[in-house]
């Protein structure tokens, strides 16, 4: 069986580290970037299950990366958490 997919995108490196190893414990295959722009980019070139998105990181804010998700094609139904 395939691992869910999770895109984590989170500045605070403590924080991020902490997420994922509790995500990878529950088995999920995770992608981590501090960048929303990075973010958008791996999100188009394989779609995840679900996205852990911090609402306030570099470049491109969280919100504007969870508006530009629902607007794409392959992006718009996969479920977004805001920290």
């Amino acid at each position: 069986m395939k691992k869910p997919r999770l895109l984590l995108v989170e500045d605070d490196t403590a924080l991020a580290d902490l997420l994922q190893w509790h995500f990878r414990r529950e088995d999920f295959e995770v992608e981590q970037t501090p960048d929303g722009e990075e973010a958008l980019m791996m999100a188009s070139e394989q779609v995840p299950d679900i996205v852990l998105l911090d609402w306030m990181i570099e470049g491109v804010s969280g919100i504007e990366v969870c508006r530009r998700l629902r607007k794409g094609t392959a992006t718009a139904n996969v479920p977004i958490i805001m920290l």
